[in-house]
């Protein structure tokens, strides 16, 4: 019977898991927003791990420099980060954390309003051409 998952599926769905944890109850950082992980994607030899984030801006703060600030302050704390999931995730080798902005969230924001947009502007030509 074949597996379901690989290894590296396993270990990234354990590291997303703890790693969200961790950030939210270890980092006390006031720079940091509301960070979510959104996906890990881990080497094959376990040598590296992507993390993908999105950051919700708080206190007043644009997106932008909530993202920049966000990530400074993950890319940081990876080493940190790297030690207590070592604690955690009983592996051989833990992977070397890099924390990476996810925009796939905001480009589907946008393209969700260009379809509203286009579709109230075809509703609004038809009523147009029906009268």
């Amino acid at each position: 019977m074949a597996r379901e998952f690989s290894r590296t599926q396993r270990i990234s769905d354990q590291v997303q898991k703890d790693l969200a944890q961790l950030i939210q109850r270890e980092i006390k950082d006031p720079r940091l927003g509301m960070v979510t992980i959104s996906y890990v994607k881990i080497a094959k030899d376990l040598g590296y791990a992507d993390i993908y984030i999105t950051v919700m801006a708080m206190g007043g703060k644009d997106e932008a420099t909530a993202v920049k600030e966000s990530l400074k302050v993950l890319n940081n704390a990876a080493g940190f980060l790297r030690g207590q999931l070592s604690s955690k995730i009983k592996l051989r080798v833990m992977p070397q954390l890099r924390f990476h902005f996810d925009e796939s969230v905001d480009r589907g924001r946008r393209l969700n309003d260009l379809i509203i947009q286009a579709s109230r502007a075809d509703s609004k030509h038809g009523q147009d051409d029906g009268e």
